[in-house]
């Protein structure tokens, strides 16, 4: 396994790609009301991502029709946005990548439209609440697979599970790098396997189901939910390491 060290200024181009990430996805929580539909919020990422010089890197992506993946309700991730009008209610993720001269970007949320029930706010948090607790953990020399049991081990004790057979991913002048990083321990021994190191630069993004960590992927080919049929929610920063410690670059 080959795990690019990147160099300052190639983080900074990162940084750059990331921050316009950052950007569509705030103009997505603003305009997330009921009414709106998700052809609409795709159209308006793409146009922010491109008004600043960029390109919407998921589309076309292994055949990807859209800017933005807009995974609503029960789906967790890779939905397709359709002619749907959000409603009061409705649990909605934004997961947005970015190339900006040759250098990729990548981040997701995921939000409530309006007021949501008590368990999807339960549901949102524990996404958001495990990536950060990760972010925090991580330290220069930790290996990824006890970062992954870090985020095993946020998901579960907010009552969640993880979802299996997606990952976060090492990120660079491709959208999806080495190494990748699961969202819970595979196999026994978390000390095992290659070690976080100064600029290094990957994605984290907890995946969480309710019941049932098995997914399916729907008729569309792309639209990922859980065997339990219940809602999910999604949450991503694109991260690099820093000076021995984990700096977000995908805020705005």
């Amino acid at each position: 396994m080959s795990i690019n060290l990147r160099k300052p200024l190639e983080i900074e181009k990162l940084r750059a790609a990331n921050k316009i990430v950052g950007g569509a996805l705030l103009l997505l929580q603003e305009h997330t009301k009921p009414g709106i539909s998700l052809k609409e919020l795709d159209a308006l990422a793409e146009e922010y991502i491109l008004s600043k010089g960029a390109k919407p890197s998921f589309k076309g992506l292994y055949g990807f029709p859209n800017s933005v993946c807009c995974s609503l309700n029960q789906t967790i991730i890779h939905g397709i946005p359709t002619d749907y009008k959000l409603q009061e209610g409705d649990v909605i993720g934004y997961d947005i990548g970015t190339e900006l001269d040759g250098w990729f970007g990548d981040a997701a949320v995921t939000v409530g439209v309006g007021v949501v029930a008590k368990e999807d706010e339960k549901l949102i948090a524990c996404a958001k609440e495990s990536l950060y607790e990760a972010i925090e953990n991580i330290k220069v020399g930790m290996r990824f697979k006890e970062l992954s049991l870090v985020l095993e081990n946020a998901i579960r004790s907010r009552g969640f599970v993880p979802l299996y057979d997606f990952c976060g991913h090492g990120i660079g002048k491709k959208p999806h790098e080495e190494p990748e990083i699961p969202n819970y321990l595979e196999g026994k021994n978390p000390k095992q396997g290659p070690k976080i190191k100064n600029g290094m630069v990957f994605c984290l993004e907890p995946m969480i189901c309710q019941k049932d960590s098995a997914k399916v992927i729907l008729e569309n080919e792309w639209d990922v939910v859980s065997t339990d049929g219940l809602r999910g929610s999604h949450y991503e920063h694109t991260v690099a390491i820093i000076n021995g410690k984990a700096e977000i670059l995908s805020l705005a």
